[in-house]
């Protein structure tokens, strides 16, 4: 894998495909842009996400102690 090809979006995992196939089918997974998020936008995201897992864990301990008595 050449270091010049590598990229920390996810497209890295493409470079052994592209090598295995030696680029045929003329489509280039490098051309265009990077795909890159904002951090202030990556974690406007995350947020609502965050804030589910914490309600379904409390949810899920609540549950717990109401089924086994603990």
């Amino acid at each position: 894998m050449d270091s010049d090809k590598s990229e920390a979006c996810g497209r890295c995992s493409m470079t052994a495909v592209v090598g295995a196939t030696d680029g045929e089918g003329g489509h280039d997974p490098f051309d265009g842009d990077r795909i890159e998020v904002d951090d202030d936008e990556m974690r406007t995201v995350a947020r609502p996400a965050i804030l589910l897992s914490r309600v379904k864990r409390r949810l899920d301990e609540f549950a717990t102690r109401l089924t086994y008595g603990r």
